[in-house]
């Protein structure tokens, strides 16, 4: 997109908004066209406002902008898809809540990343229509790190480059991957990971996600899983997320 575009039609998705004076909101959207873009939308707050039911988070939206010093100014907007299932169950609020916090995090402003506006997209209609939320979460996850140019290493010992063998490992996130266990004791950030654990990590980055569909994972694989790609993620953005935390608040009452 040219530097000095003053106008913009693309299609988004809703990540956050705050409120910004009397009755407008910032928008935080990630677009197709352009990546993140910060936006006002003026008078959305006001009761009789047309545009306010089509710029929640999560929404997909097909926008017109107008450039207004530093920031976007929304002039249109209309819905392309509200993945209203998204709003009415607090377990799939809380994992939507954290794919987005994640391209929120991973991207920059005005920054085009088809792939990843897709897989987004792919993702939020995934979890919308009912699919298990492991395969749909962690296969986001591994695709996003590739997107953005983080892929982790998981064939081979990062450091001694030897093919990984059938039994359990070490991942090393300063590293970017697998460890082997001869390595293990001289990477001081290696932690154990099981194969099973690792075979579904491989699983995310090689197999087309209708496969895998059909795996059920124990549970704990799925908490070890969970727990190595949030330590890897945690590391690469150097700070925690928000969402998780949510996320197993929702699953303890739950339980309750």
């Amino acid at each position: 997109m040219p530097v000095q575009a003053r106008s913009l039609k693309t299609e988004a998705v809703v990540l956050r908004h705050s409120e910004m004076g009397e009755a407008d909101r910032l928008l935080t959207l990630f677009s197709r066209e352009a990546g993140i873009i910060r936006a006002v939308a003026k008078g959305v707050r006001r009761i009789h406002s047309k545009k306010a039911g089509h710029l929640e988070p999560f929404t997909r939206v097909s926008l017109m902008l107008a450039r207004s010093h530093e920031l976007w100014i929304v002039t249109q907007a209309v819905a392309l898809d509200l993945f209203l299932p998204l709003h009415e169950d607090l377990v799939l609020t809380g994992e939507a809540a954290y794919v987005l916090e994640l391209v929120d995090r991973f991207s920059y402003e005005e920054g085009e990343n088809r792939d990843l506006y897709m897989l987004l997209v792919e993702t939020l209609e995934r979890l919308s229509r009912g699919d298990p939320i492991f395969p749909a979460v962690h296969f986001f996850e591994m695709h996003l790190l590739d997107c953005v140019g983080f892929r982790p290493q998981l064939f081979n010992c990062v450091r001694c480059k030897e093919e990984i063998k059938p039994t359990d490992q070490f991942f090393s996130v300063v590293q970017g991957g697998v460890v082997c266990p001869r390595c293990g004791s001289q990477v001081p950030d290696a932690r154990p990971i099981t194969m099973e654990a690792l075979k579904y990590l491989r699983n995310f980055q090689r197999t087309p996600y209708p496969r895998l569909l059909q795996a059920v994972p124990a549970a704990h694989v799925e908490r070890e899983v969970e727990i190595i790609l949030q330590y890897y993620i945690t590391f690469l953005l150097e700070r925690k997320l928000n969402t998780p935390q949510f996320i197993n608040e929702v699953r303890k009452n739950q339980k309750i």
